[in-house]
């Protein structure tokens, strides 16, 4: 295989469900291909470096081989290599967002009628 869109090698590395999807992060300038945007049609070349997002996630890769047919993950993970600096980046922020969800936690019940009453208090002592 000579050259592959942008788009369709996003979509077969299942990066994204949809190729619609893959064409709306590339045209929205999320897509980045050896550090500057590109466009949907740019021809993807083995060993070109893309960064992708990916929910909370960025993802930089290197490409390391070509396919225009979505296949399943394993084979898909064979499209491309996650760069070391990327995967250290994402668990690290992976564990910040798990320390800041713990630090947020909600109590497991509601207030019972003694709890309401001191909140309602409070309420109107901030009113007042």
């Amino acid at each position: 295989m000579d050259s592959v869109r942008l788009d369709k090698w996003l979509w077969a590395a299942r990066f994204f469900k949809t190729r619609a999807l893959a064409k709306k992060a590339i045209e929205g300038g999320k897509v980045h291909y050896n550090g500057a945007r590109a466009k949907t049609s740019k021809s993807v070349e083995v060993g070109a470096r893309i960064r992708v997002p990916q929910g909370w996630d960025v993802w930089e890769v290197e490409v390391m081989a070509l396919s225009d047919q979505r296949r399943g993950a394993p084979e898909a993970r064979e499209l491309y290599r996650e760069t070391p600096e990327s995967v250290e980046r994402r668990t690290r922020e992976a564990e910040g967002r798990r320390l800041t969800n713990q630090a947020m936690q909600h109590p497991l019940k509601r207030p019972d009628k003694k709890q309401r009453r001191e909140i309602q208090r409070f309420q109107r002592q901030q009113d007042e």
